[in-house]
C-alpha cells in the first residue's frame, strides 16, 4: 500500500522519483580486497553499505593485487542476491597519485560497483581530475546515466571550509555530464584530526564543531551524511552511545571497522516508531491532496515542501528496505 502511495508522490514536486532509489547506508563497512578470505564472505554480509577497498584499509605493497581482486569480485558477485543493500568500490585519492592506477585496472571489470567511492576530496578541482580520469579510462558511455552512484568523503580542514563549494560541483558535474550522481558524504575523522593536529579520543570532543558542520553542509543539500568510525571496537556500548548521537545529529549513518559492530549501528540509525509514523502520515496526507488537485497545504502545523516529501519518503523507503 506504501509503494502505491509513495508512486503516486512524484508529480508536484520535481526530482521526488529519485527517492524511490533511496540507498540506506546506516552502516558502511570496509572490506580490503586484498584478503580474498574476507571477499569470499561478502555475499552474506549484512550491512547496508559493503564497501570493497583499495585505500586505506591496504597496504601500499598489496595495491596491486588489490586491484585485480577488486575487478574479479565485481564480475563474480551477484548483487541481486547479495545481504547487502549496496557494493561500493573505494578508489585511492586524487593526492595519493595511485587513483589512475586503480581505475586503470576496474575498468576492466566488465560491471560497475553500485557506487564509486572516492576518498580526500579536498577541492572542486580533485573533481575535474577525478572525472577526466574515469572519462580516458572507461568512456563517456559507461560512466554516464548509469544508476551508479557516487560516494565522497571530506577529509581535511581546507575540504570542511570548502565542502559547499565541493558539494555543487560534484552536483553540477551530474547536471551537465551525466557523471555519477553524488548521494552521499562521508566523514573522515582520523585524516581530519591528523590535518588539524588533534588528538583522537573514543568520546570525539575533538570533532564536535567538524562533525557538526559536516552534517549541516549534507542536509543542505539534501545527501546522506555518513558519521566517523568509532575506534574502539570492543566498547560496544560507547559504539551504541555515539550512533544514537550521530542519528539525533541528523547523521543517517556511520562508518564500521568490525563486523561486530554493524547490528549496534543499524539498530540505531533506524528511525524511532513515532518518525516512522509521521512519515507514513504526511506520505498519506499528500496523497490525498494531490488527489483532490490541491496544491501546498499544511500537515501538522507545518507548510509542506519538497525537502519534507523527501525527509518522509525516504525514511518509508529505508523502512522497507530493511524489512524486505
Amino acid at each position: 500500500m506504501l509503494s502505491k502511495t509513495i508512486s503516486r508522490c512524484i508529480s508536484q514536486f520535481a526530482g521526488v522519483r529519485d527517492a524511490a532509489k533511496y540507498v540506506p547506508r546506516r552502516a558502511l563497512l570496509y572490506v580490503p580486497a586484498s584478503n580474498q578470505k574476507m571477499l569470499d564472505k561478502i555475499p552474506t554480509m549484512q550491512a547496508d553499505s559493503v564497501v570493497l577497498e583499495l585505500e586505506d584499509g591496504v597496504a601500499l605493497t598489496a595495491k596491486s593485487d588489490a586491484r585485480k581482486k577488486a575487478a574479479q569480485a565485481l564480475d563474480k558477485l551477484p548483487y541481486h542476491t547479495l545481504a547487502c543493500q549496496e557494493l561500493g568500490l573505494r578508489v585511492n585519492s586524487v593526492s595519493s597519485g595511485l587513483l589512475e592506477d586503480d581505475i586503470i585496472a576496474i575498468s576492466k571489470a566488465e560491471k560497475l560497483p553500485q557506487a564509486f567511492m572516492i576518498p580526500k576530496v579536498d577541492s572542486p578541482e580533485d573533481l575535474v581530475t577525478i572525472y577526466n580520469i574515469f572519462r580516458q579510462h572507461y568512456g563517456d558511455e559507461r560512466i554516464t546515466n548509469t544508476n551508479t552512484r557516487l560516494v565522497i568523503w571530506i577529509e581535511s580542514a581546507r575540504a570542511l571550509l570548502d565542502m559547499p563549494r565541493i558539494i555543487s560541483s560534484t552536483l553540477n558535474l551530474f547536471k551537465n555530464s551525466g557523471f555519477f550522481k553524488l548521494d552521499a558524504v562521508v566523514f573522515g575523522s582520523d585524516d581530519f584530526c591528523a590535518d588539524i593536529g588533534a588528538t583522537r579520543s573514543s568520546h570525539g570532543t575533538e570533532n564536535l564543531f567538524a562533525r557538526q558542520k559536516f552534517v549541516t553542509c549534507c542536509k543542505a543539500f539534501q545527501l546522506q551524511a555518513i558519521d566517523s568510525v568509532y575506534i574502539d571496537i570492543k566498547d560496544l556500548e560507547g559504539l551504541r552511545r555515539q550512533s544514537a548521537e550521530g542519528r539525533q545529529w541528523g547523521f543517517t549513518g556511520k562508518q564500521v571497522i568490525h563486523p561486530s559492530q554493524v547490528p549496534v549501528v543499524q539498530e540505531q540509525f533506524l528511525p524511532p516508531k513515532e518518525r516512522i509514523e509521521w512519515a507514513q502520515e504526511l506520505v498519506h496526507a499528500y496523497s490525498e491532496h494531490e488527489a483532490l488537485g490541491k496544491g501546498a497545504f499544511q500537515f501538522r502545523g507545518q507548510m509542506i515542501d519538497r525537502p519534507l516529501l523527501l525527509q518522509a519518503l525516504n525514511i518509508i523507503q529505508l523502512v522497507e528496505r530493511v524489512r524486505n
